[in-house]
Parts: structure tokens; C-alpha cells; sequence
């Protein structure tokens, strides 16, 4: 069984990552890819442009956002294939660059894969 871990892409990267993959859909400000030491971006997968934008990282918006990011995977065969793939890595470490911690779609892409 995969375990599913969170991380901020600013945060360096350690030997317990196992499986780095970045979920947003844009590439993070001042990140080289060099340090990200990064397995796959997965951006098809993040969510689309508009609920991106609509979402703004408002916490007021988070509990919609997360239903509506939700039926987006659902709905992305992209999403169930790489759900698919990551089942064979004992470890997978979702990146993300949202200042919060809290309300971001790695949190909401984590509780989906699981």
C-alpha cells in the first residue's frame, strides 16, 4: 500500500521522500528544477486553470474547492491512470508551493489517492 505525503516544494528534499512528484499546474517561482530533485510533474492532473483562479488560496472557498477539484478527478482519466502508477512506489511526496498548508490541492489530491 502507497503512503501518500505532503511536502512544500520549497522544503529541500530528504532520503524519506521516496517518489517526489509537483502537483500544481504551474511551475513554482525561484524553484530550479536542479533542486527539486523531482520523479514527475503531474500537472495534467492538477486542477484546471479555472478553479484554480476561482479557488485564489481563499480558505473561505476551500470546502467547495475541494468538491469541485474532486469531481475533476474524477473525472480525469489522466488522474486514474496516475493513480494507477503511483500504487507501485512505496512512497509518494506530493509538492506543492501554496503558502497554506492547510487548504491547497495537494491536501485534496492526497485524500482522493487514498
Amino acid at each position: 500500500m502507497t503512503v501518500y505525503k505532503i511536502k512544500r516544494i520549497y522544503e529541500s528534499p530528504t532520503s524519506d521522500d521516496g517518489y517526489r512528484v509537483l502537483v500544481d499546474r504551474l511551475w513554482p517561482r525561484g524553484i530550479s528544477k536542479k533542486r527539486t530533485a523531482l520523479d514527475e510533474w503531474a500537472k495534467e492532473i492538477a486542477p484546471t486553470n479555472e478553479l484554480r483562479q476561482w479557488f485564489n488560496h481563499d480558505p473561505e472557498k476551500f470546502i467547495e474547492f475541494s468538491e469541485r477539484y474532486t469531481k475533476e478527478l474524477d473525472e480525469n482519466p489522466a488522474a486514474i491512470k496516475t493513480k494507477d502508477n503511483w500504487s507501485n512506489h512505496p512512497i509518494v511526496t506530493l509538492l506543492y508551493s501554496a503558502k497554506d498548508v492547510k487548504c491547497n490541492q495537494a491536501v485534496v489530491l492526497k485524500q482522493w489517492l487514498e
